[in-house]
């Protein structure tokens, strides 16, 4: 059904004339008369019953009458929904955790009014993510993108818009716990859990590139219970440490006493990159990026260390 002809009919019917719906349309009478007839036309039945008199409606037409406005009504609702951003935003973030949550989350705490759709695809498939963006199943996406050296192609754009520095997490009993920073070649002869890491993985990339660079022993070995049983171990432990982001976000008993000791000169950076296609006009996504852009700090490159294949 031809919803133009039906907004149409029932433009023809408050107006009372052919004439006048076409003036109100800014058609010619003779366009309105065609959709009119190619209605009936799909309809099987005459809307109108036409004579010397004039034309009204038909019985048919009475009885279509209601359900036209309906439809006219639910298209403009339908229309409505994606104008001027009114529908929720859907970005992936990989980990409610990490600096991409935190700031999304920062971002709404500015924007309290703006509606999010907040999700988690795959953290070891970031081809299925980008594919979602370019399929329209999400607006945009967090990535390293290791595979594309950090560029990608139309109707994709990309922009390096978060440097996530990492922090040393240790025990109350670990040799490095009464530092107020460290260095990586500090770290050197200490080993750092991150177990269940995958090298197929973003993540992966990011601590083989960083561990080969900086001769460090960064133990991958054995699977990974989750944050919390990483957390219990490195409380526990003398001898063990974790890295984290200095924007992830995480939550332990205040027995465990856990240090974050920030690692400087340089300072080793994940770089998340915001994926998102070119032609989308979402209100919200172009204010984000300009959030994002607004946090970026600006730092010597000789006191930060990036992979590679950022840029």
């Amino acid at each position: 059904m031809d919803l133009d002809a039906v907004r149409t009919f029932v433009i023809v019917v408050d107006a009372g004339q052919f004439q006048a719906a076409a003036d109100e349309l800014g058609v010619t009478q003779q366009a309105v008369s065609k959709r009119m007839a190619a209605l009936e036309r799909s309809l099987g039945v005459a809307l109108f019953v036409r004579s010397a008199r004039g034309t009204r409606l038909s019985a048919d037409g009475r009885s279509f009458l209601p359900h036209a406005r309906d439809l006219v009504r639910v298209a403009a609702r339908a229309a409505e929904s994606v104008r001027s951003g009114r529908r929720p935003v859907r970005i992936d973030v990989l980990n409610r955790r990490t600096a991409p949550a935190t700031s999304l989350h920062g971002f709404h705490r500015t924007r309290p009014e703006v509606e999010l759709d907040v999700v988690t695809l795959s953290e070891k498939d970031a081809g299925s993510a980008v594919a979602a963006v370019v399929d329209g199943d999400i607006d945009a996406t967090f990535r390293a993108l290791v595979s594309t050296g950090g560029r990608i192609d139309a109707p994709l754009r990309a922009a390096r818009v978060i440097d996530d520095r990492h922090q040393l997490l240790v025990g109350p009993r670990h040799e490095l716990a009464g530092r107020t920073s460290v260095t990586l070649a500090d770290l050197r002869e200490h080993r750092v859990r991150m177990p269940g890491m995958r090298a197929d993985t973003e993540w992966g990339a990011y601590y083989d590139e960083l561990a080969r660079t900086f001769g460090l022993w960064i133990d991958t070995t054995g699977p990974s219970f989750g944050a919390e049983a990483l957390l219990d171990e490195v409380a526990a432990s003398a001898e063990l440490s974790t890295f984290v982001g200095e924007g992830s976000r995480y939550l332990w008993p205040e027995a465990y006493d856990l240090r974050r000791i920030p690692i400087v000169d340089p300072a080793p950076v994940y770089p998340h990159s915001l994926v998102w296609r070119g032609d989308n006009r979402h209100p919200v996504l172009a204010a984000f990026l300009d959030h994002l852009r607004g946090l970026r700090r600006s730092t010597p490159a000789d006191r930060v260390w990036a992979p590679s294949w950022a840029c």
